[in-house]
């Protein structure tokens, strides 16, 4: 009987992408040798911009935002962070919460297959595949939000645009990879790995979009949710520390009850946001809305989180920094009057998070939210 349990274990045992994601890491990252296929020429030229890139936000705006949030986290944090509409901004993540052992980030793009690369063979199609991770890259790096067109389209090609700003989120944090596995989430929350047997059998079948106007995926369903365990680089002995990316529309009627189900199992968490396209604002986002104001010990967001008056009513303390005078984008008027209400007094912020406010000058703001624990 023990035999039998060891071989199912063994048929069962999830599969790791470790081998195919080091070559990846070391090439949208600029760290280490590539391999011989790839064209020398063409990925230096890519790390020449985006050295200067990585530069800029490890140096300048991480050592800000950091400065600026550390006073005002509570002394004991819930040792996970969620970040819903995160998209592939570990970097920010990291940055602003480096002392969580766990990350989960939710969007509506797939991690992508790591094993793809390899089908670049002539320096033209690495330009192509690196022309559109930089494109969906430069925003976050830059400008501190993400545009969507850009997002979706790494959806496609030979580079698995998530994982691969997932890892430059990685790199910027010194930190490197050292397991790569992927999941699916069952309906009551639990995550299944998937066993190599599970991917072959997924071959030839395509993920399908999880929104109507984003561009549909060219990779196996098997690849829409990843798990990064990491240490600190050149540490590979360090305790490991875990990144998952749940790909999901987080609409009431979309989102997947397992997907709930899971962030419920969390308990209490940290929680961020930032340039959510005022999606929290919408009832049609109640769910993963009504989550966070239960759930959240400690959340920092842009004026497109959980707007205040639901954290009120939970007896959460809510702070505001920067200037708001309107929504980037248009919203309503209601919540917006709440905002430049809660902005009037507001102390300064010393660099741009997410989405600036809509006015002429663009004003950078935030706002925290603290929560008790319930008795």
């Amino acid at each position: 009987m023990l035999s039998l349990v060891v071989a199912l274990t063994l048929v069962a045992a999830p599969a790791d992408f470790i081998d195919d994601v080091r070559p990846l890491f070391r090439l949208v990252t600029c760290q280490g040798d590539l391999p011989a296929s790839l064209d020398a020429k063409t990925a230096e030229a890519w790390c020449v911009v985006q050295d200067k890139r990585y530069t800029q936000y490890r140096e300048n705006w991480g050592p800000r935002a950091r400065e600026f949030l550390n006073p005002l986290k509570p002394a004991a944090l819930p040792p996970e962070l969620v970040y819903p509409f995160g998209g592939g901004d570990l970097m920010s993540a990291l940055q602003l919460f480096p002392e969580a052992q766990v990350f989960t980030t939710l969007s509506l793009e797939l991690a992508g297959d790591p094993r793809r690369w390899k089908k670049i063979t002539d320096a033209k199609s690495l330009k192509t595949s690196l022309a559109a991770l930089s494109n969906a890259s430069a925003s976050t790096l830059m400008s501190n939000d993400s545009l969507s067109r850009n997002l979706s389209a790494t959806q496609r090609g030979e580079l698995p645009g998530q994982l691969s700003m997932h890892l430059m989120g990685l790199a910027i944090a010194g930190q490197e990879p050292v397991s790569v596995r992927f999941f699916r989430v069952e309906p009551d929350g639990a995550l299944h790995y998937y066993s190599q047997e599970e991917i072959d059998a997924l071959e030839g079948s395509t993920a399908k979009k999880l929104k109507d106007t984003w561009r549909a995926p060219d990779f196996s369903p098997a690849f829409a949710n990843v798990e990064v365990q990491f240490v600190p680089k050149g540490q590979l002995d360090a305790p490991r520390r875990t990144h998952r990316h749940l790909a999901a529309n987080l609409g009431d009627e979309a989102v997947p009850v397992g997907v709930m189900k899971h962030l419920e199992s969390k308990g209490r968490v940290t929680a961020m946001t930032k340039a959510a396209s005022y999606l929290l604002w919408r009832n049609t986002f109640s769910k993963v809305r009504d989550w966070l104001v239960a759930s959240s010990a400690f959340m920092v967001f842009d004026s497109t989180g959980v707007p205040p008056r639901y954290w009120l009513k939970q007896g959460c303390a809510v702070a505001a920094y920067g200037q708001f005078e309107k929504s980037f984008l248009g919203t309503w008027e209601g919540y917006q009057v709440e905002l430049r209400e809660l902005f009037a007094t507001a102390k300064k912020v010393p660099m741009r998070f997410g989405y600036p406010d809509g006015s002429e000058r663009k004003h950078n703001h935030l706002m925290t939210a603290t929560c008790p624990e319930k008795k």
